[in-house]
């Protein structure tokens, strides 16, 4: 099994530290954040592990040089999610680890991997509960049992299908890469990775997994702020 963690993106919203130092090397403890989510995929049984960086963040290939099951690639154009993923194309299943995304509490790709092994190798996506009023903010999934139906970007409070959203967290099958490839444009004009997992569900199965960890946001500088609180409590 192989990892994708996208850290391409340009961290605008902790500028103007991060003109300097990208937002994925920001310190949690003793460590980058992006070293806890390499951690995290190695701890899951990732055997390689790939990274996309955008130019200007050489920073993050500096510290990981000389690691042998780590390699780089780049995103050229911030054109979506989807379009840094497929940056990565592999020949195997894709752990998809958001480099922006820290998970305190447990290892939710390792229990991810767990559970896709009972559904027989199935696609999986780490999820969590939201408040039900919160859920205009994420990708809600539409369920049976556990098992992925639809998925809804951002739907109104009174037209969610549940209350689990998407949490940073992705098991997906090689195939992924070629509904990526034949992806058209979505919001923003981007290659959404939701876009391609939902023509994907019209072909094989996934399920979704409430991990019991907790996905701190550390794309911003309040949601890094809770991380260092909630990795000090979980220490």
């Amino acid at each position: 099994m192989k990892a994708i963690i996208p850290a391409a993106g340009l961290g605008t919203r902790f500028l103007p530290v991060t003109r300097v130092v990208p937002k994925e090397m920001l310190p949690i403890g003793a460590k980058p954040a992006l070293e806890l989510i390499v951690d995290e995929a190695r701890a899951a049984g990732a055997d390689e592990i790939v990274i996309v960086i955008s130019e200007g963040k050489e920073l993050i290939r500096k510290y990981f040089e000389g690691q042998p099951d780590i390699r780089f690639v780049y995103q050229k154009e911030q054109k979506g999610l989807g379009h840094a993923v497929l940056q990565a194309e592999i020949d195997d299943d894709a752990l998809i680890l958001l480099g922006d995304a820290l998970v305190i509490g447990c290892c939710a790709a390792k229990e991810m991997v767990e559970v896709s092994k009972r559904h027989g190798g199935a696609a999986v996506i780490g999820c969590e509960r939201v408040p039900k009023e919160k859920v205009s903010r994420y990708g809600i999934m539409k369920l049976e049992g556990d098992r992925i139906v639809d998925m809804v970007e951002k739907p109104a409070v009174e037209e969610a299908p549940s209350d689990i959203a998407v949490a940073g967290r992705y098991l997906l099958p090689a195939a992924i890469f070629g509904y990526l490839k034949t992806q058209t444009p979505g919001k923003g004009g981007e290659i959404q990775l939701t876009d391609a997992i939902k023509r994907m569900l019209a072909e094989r199965d996934a399920y979704a997994y409430v991990y019991p960890g907790k996905r701190q946001d550390i794309g911003n500088p309040d949601g890094y702020f809770a991380a260092l609180e909630a990795y000090r409590g979980n220490s």
